[in-house]
């Protein structure tokens, strides 16, 4: 039966792929205080035991899953790296290629003082930085090399080694080191600076949320009394009668009939005016004065909470504070702002600055949102289908440009088809982000290009790296595991001191930048939980996506550099 299984998986290597995958992303799935060894490390592991049967897997499907993989890298985070590079983002920008100027340092210098080949070296840097990508611009880069096609696969074999090896405490360590000992280096209180942030821009912590029965945003109906201080005033003057807060009178009934408010309408004695605001102010400042009715037919008003995409150049760079006193603004609801290839909650602050690219969550009349939506920018409305033919197009025309090699003093340079189609993600990424209305890719696809793309590239190099793994494992030891440790630290703590006193980020994003810098989202989750706020996350996506891009491209830089 086994070897009717083993034939069976050499002369079909898809299904072998397929079982890789399989077990990885099952044990992958499992984690303990959010930390795990993650799909990636899983599936290389599956793939590997699967490998020792020897199998053979030829055609172009690494490198096919592989462009994938980097040209949704790079289309997730452009609008942000080219913020971080063009805008207002420019130190954390500056503070991101620091930091990956450290971990190439870092994995530079374990490789030499340990006396490791370019194979062994790019693993150990991807496994240290977890920065799998760079395996994959390793590999092009090794294979340019003029050595023989022996040499070259013995490189090869010894890099998914030596990142099985580090990849555990690059992962594990470096969520440690930032969250655990990062605040007792820096002498942070975490949960005082978050707090402190919050104050200085404005911001107050509120209890409950999604999944609790409080909610932050209501709509209630109240009787104007004929001494009342709003009878005779316009619903905008009205409104302004509480500057700090945003209340907005929706609808009036007077009589029987029922009339939609806009600023101008006058407030009469008597009336019956629904009013939305935050659910505080309504039951403690509005409630206590005024007399609340339950009135059905009044407060069933059409309401929407819409995804928008954020476009508009007037909009880019402003902050809440100044959206909030535009005309459209008038009785929408910000719930939430999400950032980033990640996916980062950004914190609802007076002084938070909407970038392009984000996507904010508003509640409101289905007319008012719709009006805020046409200033704004674009509807993210939910859909299954992506628009492959740019898909296509953006990958080959990145490959293609990629390709084309230019000799300089004899010297053969370019940016290999894998840097080409990375280079294409971030440019139509962040066309796509000034752009929407082509170039479609839902975040459910992305994130197929994304994982799958790059677990694919993972189980063939897995499986055909297989019977030599263990033979590598016993010839590099237990002392690339000590180097890797090495790698990771050495960079993450020069990091922290250098965005603490030579960049002078705030306490309460400092360690969201460090986060970001390194691309470990685990990390970042741990220092939320610790600061009990999501504060940190202001530093994190701008960095994420500069050190996402550099890091990738390290890996050939760090080939190039070894030999």
């Amino acid at each position: 039966m086994f070897e009717w299984f083993a034939n069976t998986l050499r002369q079909y290597p898809e299904i072998a792929i397929f079982i890789a995958l399989a077990f990885g992303y099952y044990f992958g799935s499992f984690t303990y205080k959010g930390l795990g060894i993650g799909a990636v490390t899983a599936t290389l592991i599956a793939a590997v035991i699967i490998g020792q049967i020897g199998i053979s897997v030829t055609g172009p499907l690494k490198p096919f899953f592989f462009l994938m993989f980097l040209f949704a890298i790079g289309y997730a985070v452009g609008p942000q790296f080219v913020r971080g590079v063009a805008k207002d983002g420019l130190p954390q920008a500056l503070f991101a290629a620091v930091v990956c100027v450290f971990c190439l340092a870092g994995g530079y210098l374990a490789a030499k003082l340990g006396g490791y080949d370019a194979g062994s070296a790019a693993g150990l840097y991807a496994g240290s930085q977890t920065i799998s990508a760079s395996m994959g611009l390793a590999t092009d880069a090794i294979n340019r090399l003029p050595i023989s096609e022996d040499q070259s696969k013995a490189l090869l074999d010894a890099m998914p080694v030596a990142y099985a090896i580090t990849y555990i405490f690059g992962t594990l360590g470096s969520a440690v080191v930032i969250a655990l000992l990062g605040p007792a280096l820096l002498g942070i209180d975490l949960e005082d600076a978050c707090r402190r942030y919050e104050e200085k821009h404005g911001g107050t912590r509120v209890a409950g949320g999604p999944g609790t029965a409080w909610h932050q945003f209501d709509l209630r109906a109240y009787r104007v009394r004929p001494d009342g201080i709003i009878v005779g005033k316009t619903a905008a003057e009205a409104e302004r009668m509480l500057p700090e807060q945003r209340i907005y009178i929706e609808r009036v009934r007077r009589g029987r009939e029922i009339m939609d408010a806009n600023a101008d309408t006058v407030i009469q004695a008597g009336d019956v005016v629904a009013v939305a605001g935050r659910r505080e102010v309504l039951v403690d400042l509005i409630g206590t004065a005024a007399e609340e009715i339950d009135d059905r037919e009044m407060l069933a008003v059409p309401i929407e909470g819409l995804d928008v995409y954020v476009t508009s150049k007037e909009i880019d760079g402003r902050s809440l504070a100044e959206l909030a006193q535009s005309h459209w603004a008038r009785g929408v609801f910000l719930r939430k702002i999400t950032r980033g290839a990640t996916a980062i909650d950004i914190p609802i602050l007076p002084s938070t600055k909407i970038n392009r690219g984000d996507i904010l969550t508003l509640v409101g009349r289905s007319q008012d949102v719709s009006l805020a939506t046409n200033a704004i920018g674009y509807p993210d409305r939910a859909t299954d289908v992506a628009d492959v033919m740019f898909i296509g197009a953006a990958i080959a025309i990145g490959a293609l440009v990629g390709a084309i090699v230019f000799n300089v003093g004899g010297v053969p340079l370019t940016l290999s088809t894998s840097g080409g189609a990375l280079i294409s993600g971030l440019f139509f990424g962040w066309l796509r982000s000034v752009r929407p209305k082509f170039g479609r890719i839902p975040s459910s696809t992305v994130w197929f290009m994304n994982s799958v793309g790059l677990n694919v590239f993972i189980a063939i190099v897995g499986i055909s790296s297989g019977p030599k793994f263990i033979a590598g494992l016993q010839q590099l030891g237990f002392g690339i595991f000590l180097w890797g440790i090495f790698a990771t630290t050495l960079p993450l703590v020069l990091a922290m001191y250098a965005g603490k006193y030579l960049f002078r980020f705030d306490d309460a994003i400092l360690l969201g930048a460090v986060s970001g810098a390194r691309t470990t989202t685990a990390s970042l989750g741990m220092v939320n939980d610790r600061a009990k706020s999501q504060i940190p996350g202001l530093g994190y996506t701008v960095t994420y996506a500069v050190s996402n891009t550099l890091l990738t491209i390290w890996g050939m830089v760090l080939v190039i550099l070894l030999t």
